[in-house]
């Protein structure tokens, strides 16, 4: 997963009942294209889930499925993790940016998991949030794809992006934008949030050239068809 970014685009800013009355409409309509939720990044426990979505900042999800099978089987526990020597983590990440930072990270995290949570990936989000390179976007996901517990939407650059040309969102802080996401879907889509939101912008509502005119939501979004400009 890329990291967040701001957009130069303006922002529709529609009145709250407006967002109210289009936000089950989005969800209707891509649960109806995207089908059951899922995980792009390959795991087998938490603690993969976990290291392998610290691993995903600012790069994709197919590159960190390339880089994590050696990365696992050379160190299976975080307990392995904790006391491995950076360079050597390096080696096994070296093909994913921001290397140097990311090895710092997971092996902090898993130290702290060793030392403070008894060698178990935390289930809570503030257990989570206390790891070295973990935000609540990494939390969410491990939350809810490792132990089903929602408490949040995940927003990744492209839930960021779609929130705001959707007109659900104003907010520049994504955590703000969660909250607002968090307002206006009921909680049972909280977790497919952030997928739905994936596929489609991956598919259709891209960074610099969404199409709108094959988008299913075109009728109802506040930015559908508006100049190429805004997104040079």
């Amino acid at each position: 997963m890329s990291a967040v970014k701001q957009t130069a685009e303006p922002i529709p800013d529609l009145p709250r009942e407006e967002r109210e009355r289009l936000a089950p409409i989005y969800a209707e309509r891509l649960e109806a294209a995207y089908g059951d939720p899922h995980a792009a990044l390959h795991f087998e426990n938490p603690y993969q889930l976990l290291i392998a979505v610290i691993l995903s900042a600012q790069t994709t999800d197919a590159g960190v499925n390339k880089a994590t099978p050696a990365l696992f089987e050379r160190y299976p526990t975080p307990a392995d993790l904790a006391g491995a020597d950076q360079l050597e983590v390096e080696s096994h990440i070296k093909s994913l940016g921001f290397y140097h930072q990311k090895a710092r990270n997971i092996i902090a995290a898993c130290q702290r998991i060793v030392g403070e949570f008894g060698g178990e990936v935390p289930d809570t989000m503030e257990g989570l949030t206390s790891l070295p390179g973990v935000a609540r976007k990494t939390a969410n996901i491990v939350l809810g794809e490792a132990f089903g517990k929602v408490e949040g939407i995940a927003v990744d650059t492209h839930v960021f992006r779609l929130a705001h040309r959707f007109g659900l969102s104003t907010e520049k802080d994504t955590d703000k934008v969660e909250r607002d996401l968090m307002s206006l879907f009921p909680k049972e889509h909280w977790h497919r949030v952030n997928y739905d939101l994936i596929n489609h912008g991956r598919a259709i509502c891209t960074a610099k050239r969404p199409a709108c005119g094959a988008c299913f939501l075109s009728d109802i979004c506040p930015s559908a068809f508006v100049p190429a400009g805004w997104r040079e």
